[in-house]
């Protein structure tokens, strides 16, 4: 079998159920992954994830109504969890006929996997641990996906590798997709040997021509090194903050500078815990869309991943995904050379 052909049958599993070429997943950024990349990714034989973040079920409708306009091929919805009005954005996905529904920023419940997958799409799930990953198996959840700490923005506390060599051996019921730190092909080609279906990538297409990004935020992540991309800090127990991988800049001070002044009125009595902890999370929102959308990269947050190192170039994503197909074919290459 030749290396193109390995490949194929390497990574079939995960691309019979993306319905792709390559099984490739964008990661759902906030701000960025919009109608543009996700259709650019799906078009160039990937697997585009639309973020909706805090976005209403209209602002998401339009999302989704721009990306068909912009790609006839599959791509998927990223929903939170937490968002109040989850039923509802579910609902916005099934009627416009979205074929897989991205369920993360917490454990879903069943209900809302059932509600997803009864509406005719499949439904992919994030397990940070194997008891969890049964459990969403259980509920009904089509795949997985695992995500290490190398990753940007919100992020978990175990390694990529780690998380592989605990949940891939054992989780062989539904796809799994690797995410976390992967930003060349010869890393997909291990993760795929080790039983994944697919990998995501978000940080490796910031930099795509199609990306929305502001100039300034590709700029930075051009000028970066992996060092460069660090995890916050929480400066209190009673207010759990989930970690948040960004390129250190004034941003960064700022975020601790907010949650000292939270926690000083929270203390006064002018919060009560629930209130404190919002503003506390609200900080993030804010703070990526200036980045972003505005191009402020000294007090925003630049949520990267620490493959941001080898982001080198600003290229379109076809030559982004057929590099990552290269280097994945040529490892398999030389291993059957050596």
């Amino acid at each position: 079998m030749d290396a193109q052909a390995q490949l194929s049958s390497l990574w079939s599993r995960g691309r019979d159920f993306l319905g792709t070429e390559v099984a490739i997943l964008g990661g759902a950024m906030s701000w960025v992954s919009e109608r543009h990349l996700v259709a650019a990714i799906s078009n160039a034989g990937g697997f585009g994830v639309i973020a909706c973040g805090s976005m209403s079920p209209d602002l998401l409708d339009a999302e989704i109504k721009g990306t068909q306009a912009l790609t006839g091929k599959p791509f998927g919805v990223n929903l939170i969890t937490m968002h109040p009005q989850l039923d509802a954005l579910i609902d916005v996905c099934l009627a416009n006929k979205v074929s897989h529904v991205v369920l993360a920023g917490g454990l879903p419940s069943g209900a809302s996997i059932k509600r997803a997958k009864d509406g005719g799409a499949k439904v992919i799930c994030f397990a940070p641990a194997v008891v969890l990953a049964k459990k969403l198996i259980r509920s009904g959840a089509d795949a997985l996906v695992i995500e290490g700490s190398e990753a940007g923005g919100h992020i978990g506390p175990v390694a990529t590798s780690v998380l592989a060599q605990e949940i891939l051996p054992v989780i062989r019921d539904v796809p799994v997709f690797v995410a976390g730190g992967i930003g060349r092909g010869e890393a997909i080609v291990s993760y795929l040997e080790m039983g994944a279906a697919g990998v995501q990538l978000g940080t490796r297409f910031v930099c795509a021509s199609e990306c929305i990004a502001h100039e300034n935020f590709k700029k930075a992540f051009l000028k970066a090194n992996a060092r460069d991309a660090m995890p916050t800090v929480q400066l209190d127990a009673r207010f759990p903050v989930i970690p948040v991988r960004a390129l250190v800049n004034k941003g960064t001070d700022l975020f601790m500078e907010t949650q000292r002044a939270v926690i000083e009125r929270f203390n006064k009595g002018e919060l009560d815990q629930k209130e404190a902890q919002l503003e506390i999370e609200h900080f993030w929102a804010g703070a990526l869309r200036r980045a972003v959308i505005d191009g402020d990269v000294e007090s925003g947050s630049v949520m990267a991943g620490q493959s941001v190192g080898l982001v080198t170039q600003e290229q379109p994503t076809v030559d982004i995904i057929k590099e990552l197909v290269d280097q994945a074919v040529t490892a398999l290459q030389v291993r059957a050379a050596s």
